[in-house]
């Protein structure tokens, strides 16, 4: 027997346990960073006017939440409800450039899905999902793997949806990464809700 094989297993296990505080210290950075982004949306919707820049505030929100649940990509689409198209309001990522302004029809896809049932998913393999449409990967050139999407409501009346896209390293989206989603979500929706009034008493003043 190796007589060095205690020492060489303690300094195994000592950098087994740096690699797992580092870990856990960025977690807890990510957590810190999520909390402020979920506050920091709510004072907005209190100080709300015609010259917020929503959408580019939205951007910042939507890219800080990617990072804590670990994804690639991700994006806010907002219903059209004269047309009940859903449109790719807030992008992020690889096609973000590709998907601005992108229009899903009606009940298409998973966010379609999402949105007319008004109930979350969270699906590992979009492969085996027969919800799933392929038409916008193949439009612009992208792989969808994995992915999670949350419903924007108010009520029954529909909003949106927010969809986060590809876990890096290949793993799939927990249900824990879910719930920070729909944490998001409630307060975005809000925060839509209180744009929408701002700009009818902007209208109504003018």
């Amino acid at each position: 027997m190796d007589s060095r094989s205690p020492i060489r297993a303690l300094q195994a296990e000592v950098v087994r346990l740096r690699d797992e505080s580092w870990l856990l210290r960025e977690e807890l950075t990510l957590v810190k960073d999520y909390i402020h982004n979920l506050f920091q949306l709510q004072q907005l919707g209190r100080m709300l006017d015609s010259d917020t820049d929503v959408v580019g505030f939205l951007a910042n929100v939507l890219s800080s939440s990617l990072y804590a649940v670990g994804a690639r990509d991700g994006s806010l689409l907002l219903l059209d409800e004269d047309s009940e198209d859903l449109v790719f309001a807030v992008v992020q990522g690889e096609a973000s450039e590709r998907l601005q302004g992108y229009r899903l029809a009606q009940g298409e896809g998973i966010a379609g899905w999402v949105l007319e049932h008004g109930t979350p998913r969270v699906v590992p393999d979009v492969r085996l999902d027969p919800d799933f449409s392929p038409a916008v990967d193949q439009e612009i050139g992208f792989q969808t793997r994995t992915m999670t999407c949350v419903p924007l409501l108010d009520g029954e009346r529909r909003l949106g949806v927010i969809e986060a896209i590809n876990k890096t390293s290949d793993r799939v989206f927990t249900e824990g990464d879910l719930d920070f989603l729909m944490v998001l979500a409630a307060m975005v929706s809000q925060l839509l809700l209180q744009a929408e009034k701002v700009m009818e008493q902007e209208s109504g003043d003018g």
